[in-house]
């Protein structure tokens, strides 16, 4: 059992926070922009909430965030009220943001200078990850202060590893969102063809999911593509933000990513169709209604 705060309670921060609580046993605080969902997580999981980042992070062994990009990272991380103003040295943020890793990096940096550890650890399993505690964490920073947060993030996650110095686990998060946008693509095209071909396409998921084509995204995702439902899951607006992440790191390393770029044109159509918040499966909403 620890001291520890979580900051961001979105749809993803809020079940991992509840996690901290429900599994692990921790003294959870809580910090929200919106007071109001911070004061009903409270309400809910019997922890406590603050009205700024500092005051969460007052006296915690270990302070998680979980926030939208790198600016609200910022926002929330430095300051007279943010989570560094708040925090001693030898304890350890987690941010499970998905954001640059030149923020990562910068961050870290600020945390040293007080004696503060940084782990950059986003996560990857989306909203019912969260909700079932069975994230993927990808991890970047030092040695020590990961062995310091490990067993805290085992309470949300089924998986975490660290992956390198400060930045790896948004790095790797990139190469875990590249992957996913190709592939997305790929099942579109197929689910699209079987349906014009006029193959019944749960016969053919349930074939083709056993073999050499078999995905997460085909066992969760292609029966609900072949029938145009979109409206759960992750949003498009979502990945078309880690798409430009991985796309403004692609020019510093010098990596090609053609296929990733196309898709994040389709995914800006899929926007002006109104698609914002519809789940990354949408793609297939181009080809089928062309």
């Amino acid at each position: 059992m620890a001291k520890v705060a979580f900051i961001g309670l979105g749809v993803m921060g809020y079940p991992m926070a509840g996690h901290l609580k429900t599994k692990g046993g921790h003294d959870v605080t809580v910090y929200n922009r919106t007071a109001a969902k911070a004061e009903k997580w409270a309400g809910e999981f019997g922890g406590s909430f603050k009205t700024t980042p500092r005051e969460a992070a007052e006296g915690c062994e270990i302070v998680f965030s979980c926030v939208g990009n790198d600016d609200d990272l910022r926002s929330v991380m430095l300051g007279e009220d943010g989570v560094l103003a708040g925090m001693a040295s030898g304890s350890v943020i987690v941010d499970n943001t998905t954001a640059s890793a030149e923020v990562a990096r910068e961050l870290y940096a600020a945390a040293k200078e007080k004696g503060v550890g940084f782990i950059d650890a986003p996560v990857s399993g989306g909203q019912a990850g969260a909700e079932n505690g069975v994230l993927t964490v990808m991890c970047g920073g030092d040695q020590a202060d990961y062995a310091k947060a490990e067993p805290a993030i085992m309470n949300f996650a089924r998986a975490s590893r660290l992956m390198g110095d400060s930045g790896a686990g948004q790095l790797t998060k990139m190469v875990n969102q590249i992957c996913i946008a190709g592939l997305l693509q790929g099942l579109s095209e197929g689910v699209n063809f079987g349906k014009r071909a006029g193959l019944d396409m749960g016969a053919v998921i349930d074939v083709i999911s056993k073999g050499a084509a078999g995905s997460w995204q085909m066992e969760n995702r292609a029966g609900t593509m072949a029938q145009g439902e979109f409206d759960f899951g992750f949003a498009v607006d979502w990945m078309r933000k880690d798409l430009s992440i991985c796309l403004g790191e692609s020019k510093n390393n010098g990596a090609r990513l053609p296929v990733t770029a196309l898709v994040d044109q389709l995914y800006a159509q899929v926007q002006a169709r109104g698609g914002n918040r519809w789940d990354t499966s949408s793609l297939v909403h181009l080809l089928m209604n062309d």
